[in-house]
């Protein structure tokens, strides 16, 4: 399980916006999914990772165990976990969304 933490950590280092998401940000295949790649679009996000949990038994359970989140989708921004779909909505409405991917990064 150690290896599928490495990877995630990888994959959150070297891309400064990342959603593990079910399905593509093109194919979204679960609503929640689709509203989280739809609000980083509206924060002007058009270049970020994205993985698809349902492509890899060990990334789907790996990313819940790696955040301590028990679901996807879940976005993280310079290497910090920030939420889930709900989390990202409230962000979204408040404007803290839009002011942290707005950010340089470090």
């Amino acid at each position: 399980m150690s290896d599928i933490k490495d990877t995630i950590q990888d994959q959150v280092k070297q891309n400064r916006v990342v959603l593990y998401m079910k399905g593509t940000p093109q194919f979204p295949q679960c609503g929640f999914s689709a509203t989280a790649t739809e609000i980083l679009k509206r924060c002007g996000v058009t270049n970020f990772a994205s993985y698809n949990v349902l492509q890899d038994d060990a990334l789907r359970q790996g990313i819940k165990d790696f955040s301590n989140w028990p679901t996807v989708p879940q976005l993280y921004v310079d290497g910090e976990f920030v939420g889930g779909c709900d989390i990202m909505r409230e962000m979204y409405q408040s404007g803290e969304l839009q002011q942290l991917l707005s950010k340089q990064p470090a």
